[in-house]
């Protein structure tokens, strides 16, 4: 065991943790105000499902001895973390239990980034029990595919095989561009086709109830996302470095991609935008920061930043209503970022790979396409049937007399903002008029 390895990856896993906060803040000002306590519970409550079942079943799921073709692992080899806890259970340089908490919180950021998409309209119970069937249908599987390298001997001989994408197709997916941004993008999709439309869209323009709560929950996102791309290289070393540089640039690059875009079409470079131009750059550099040099990275933000401002559209071409435009940010911005790995890549990079601008023709690019279109299909697919599992079976969507009266109260009894009378009210009555008018009088022959 490494100590400093170890610290590094404890401080990474609670930057992680951080950013589903963050998305909530982030989600919910973007929302109106009548809902923006169930978009909050939604990233909060993926929280508690998704920790629970992680520790259950979801870790051996993902990182337990592969059950053959690399599809998924022994589902009950760790169930409770059981055999993991002792001081000679390492991953690498650091306790497995360490591994197992920063692992966790992908899986949790992930679920939470699917609620975008079904914004104003999701009964929040039906949505905890997707959150739950998602998991262990949809993610654990896919971060066995894409995050469980195999295992191997002092002799390189493999003795514990991992997933087919990171073990046999070898695409490059350094900190979850298919596993959690595709993953995710896509299940929005299905789920925003499975409920339909908000009531009143398009043709309502729905603006964010609270653009400072939009661009907090960025700033908190950017910041845990440090964690998010550096802390995947499992050690306080050069891997670690050349990651958050990237995760830096790139982000940068992809605000200033998003805001040209803006600027040219709609004459305006808003808040909005820039925040958004945040998130689509970290979803890109996410699978090709250890891949690429800051050059790299530079084009990579900038591509996608301005490719995900134009596809936020695209829901209104095809009419289907991505509340937050899930679809637009995540699914486009890591498909994005995972195929241009293919082009960008550079064997200077830690993951020591040559793409089609280096020399590397056209190989790794063929590999990051299959990886990517693969976790969208088999993402999509499940995402729609378990969405209309759950319609079918509890019903997902408030009815509209709740959802245009405010689904806060609806759902949680509550709502983000309470305003008083102002008239210093005692025992929940109302003074009079004459009373008053009374008072003012006595504090008048007072004075």
């Amino acid at each position: 065991m490494d100590t400093g390895d170890t610290a590094w990856v404890l401080t990474s896993a609670a930057l992680v943790l951080l950013m589903t906060p963050g998305l909530a803040f982030f989600y919910g000002g973007m929302v109106r105000s009548k809902s923006v306590l169930n978009m909050m519970m939604m990233s909060l409550g993926a929280i508690a499902v998704v920790g629970v079942l992680w520790v259950l079943v979801g870790y051996s799921m993902a990182f337990g001895g592969d059950v053959g073709a690399g599809l998924l692992g022994k589902p009950f080899e760790f169930f409770g973390l059981d055999g993991l806890l002792g001081k000679e259970s390492l991953a690498g340089t650091i306790p497995t239990t360490v591994f197992v908490a920063f692992q966790a919180m992908f899986a949790i950021i992930t679920v939470a980034l699917i609620s975008g998409a079904i914004a104003d309209r999701a009964r929040f119970g039906p949505w905890l029990l997707f959150a739950g069937l998602w998991s262990l249908l949809v993610y654990f599987p896919v971060a066995h595919w894409v995050f469980d390298f195999d295992g191997k001997d002092e002799a390189g001989n493999v003795v514990d095989p991992g997933g087919w994408i990171a073990n046999d197709l070898l695409a490059i997916d350094f900190a979850g561009g298919t596993a959690v941004h595709i993953n995710a993008g896509a299940a929005g999709l299905a789920l925003a086709l499975v409920l339909g439309k908000r009531v009143g869209w398009p043709k309502d323009r729905m603006k964010p109830h609270s653009l400072p709560l939009v661009v907090l929950g960025a700033g908190l996102l950017w910041f845990g996302w440090f964690g998010f791309n550096a802390g995947s290289a499992l050690g306080a070393n050069a891997t670690a470095g050349v990651t958050l540089v990237n995760t830096l640039v790139a982000t940068c690059a992809a605000m200033l991609g998003w805001l040209v875009v803006e600027r040219v079409r709609d004459g305006n470079a808003t808040t909005l935008g820039a925040a958004s131009g945040i998130v689509a750059g970290l979803v890109a550099i996410t699978p090709a920061c250890s891949s690429v040099t800051p050059l790299g990275a530079i084009a990579i933000g900038a591509i996608t930043g301005a490719l995900c401002a134009l596809a936020v559209s695209l829901k209104y071409r095809f009419g289907f209503d991505d509340s937050l435009d899930v679809v637009g940010v995540h699914l486009v911005g890591g498909l994005s970022g995972t195929i241009l790995i293919g082009f960008f890549a550079s064997s200077a990079a830690p993951a020591g790979i040559d793409g089609l601008f280096y020399g590397g023709g056209v190989d790794q690019l063929w590999r990051q396409a299959v990886g990517a279109l693969a976790v969208l299909a088999y993402s999509f697919v499940l995402s729609l049937i378990l969405g209309y599992l759950v319609k079918l079976t509890v019903g997902f969507r408030v009815d509209e007399e709740s959802e245009v009266g405010g689904i806060d109260e609806a759902e949680h009894a509550e709502t983000a903002y309470e305003f008083g009378s102002g008239l210093g009210t005692r025992g929940g009555s109302k003074p009079s008029v004459a009373a008053g008018a009374t008072a003012v009088l006595e504090g008048s022959n007072k004075s």
